[in-house]
């Protein structure tokens, strides 16, 4: 029990452990698969399973702290404040890909066109390269398969299908979860489950509509991660951010749960406003990602 002139040590925990494991699983999976190796893919598996029982068993092992009042105004600021440097680290990560994709677009293209010092670089390289954007570079890699081999065709992703709609959906969520937020701090728990529900689904149900983008990419217009730099940075960017996306939608899920159980009250409900912030931050880039990458 924590007091007001000591600070509350959780007890230890092998839930860090697991994590680190687990997601070293998942992207060390993820790299074979990228590479061909037929591992690659039960090895993702067993790494997200290793994650998924890490968040069920690290929050349960928060919340049963929490509702115990084990947690001192201490220990709560630095909650939020380990909350707000892992949002700022997503963010850091997050900059790097849009990074890559800005430096690709606005200098690397245009150099290896001949544009400005690419002039020479043109010529020693590729001196057929046709400084296009979206491009799947100078062999054309990748495409819609014909007579059983990629011909380099490629389309490229409008943004005014799928991905608009997924832009109305996640603002839709962001919506939901204020709604929330507002029903627990006046005591509607009514409220706070509906909005909760809502939200949960929504992300949800941007998770699904991002797959059926993805399988049309593949199958109808010869769009992969194996199209060049226009295809790899596509699905790097929209991956990661539907990877955060389910991560967050799992996180409101436990929320609900606990929600419908009886946690939370307005003056201690800081794992609904860990959730909210992370899920704002989700929306926020997929913005940014909407703008940057489907119309630009």
């Amino acid at each position: 029990m924590s007091t007001p002139g000591a600070y509350y040590i959780p007890s230890k925990a092998t839930w860090p452990v697991l994590a680190t494991a687990g997601l070293v699983i998942l992207l060390a999976g993820f790299a074979n698969y990228l590479n061909g190796a037929s591992i690659g893919p039960t090895m993702m598996i067993v790494g997200f399973v290793m994650f998924i029982l890490m968040l069920t068993g690290w929050f349960a092992l928060q919340a049963s702290e929490s509702e115990s009042g084990m947690y001192s105004a201490q220990v709560g600021i630095s909650f939020r404040m380990g909350m707000m440097w892992f949002i700022f680290s997503e963010v850091m990560f997050f900059a790097v890909f849009f990074g890559t994709l800005w430096y690709t677009r606005n200098l690397s293209v245009p150099w290896l066109g001949g544009e400005g010092i690419g002039a020479a670089t043109k010529e020693l390289l590729w001196p057929s390269f046709d400084a296009v954007w979206p491009t799947n570079g100078p062999g054309h890699l990748g495409g819609k398969i014909v007579d059983g081999k990629p011909s380099g065709e490629f389309e490229s992703m409008s943004a005014w299908g799928l991905p608009f709609l997924n832009t109305l959906i996640l603002l839709s969520s962001g919506v939901t979860v204020t709604w929330a937020h507002h029903g627990l701090l006046a005591q509607h728990r009514g409220q706070l489950i509906k909005g909760l529900i809502a939200t949960v689904a929504l992300g949800f149900l941007f998770v699904i509509c991002q797959a059926i983008e993805y399988h049309e990419a593949y199958t109808e217009m010869g769009l992969t991660l194996g199209s060049g730099i226009y295809g790899s940075t596509f699905f790097m960017l929209t991956g990661f951010h539907g990877f955060h996306v389910c991560v967050g939608a799992i996180i409101l899920s436990v929320v609900l749960f606990r929600s419908s159980i009886g946690h939370f009250k307005p003056e201690n409900h800081f794992a609904f406003e860990a959730a909210a912030w992370y899920w704002h931050f989700v929306d926020v880039v997929w913005l940014g990602l909407f703008i940057f990458v489907y119309i630009l």
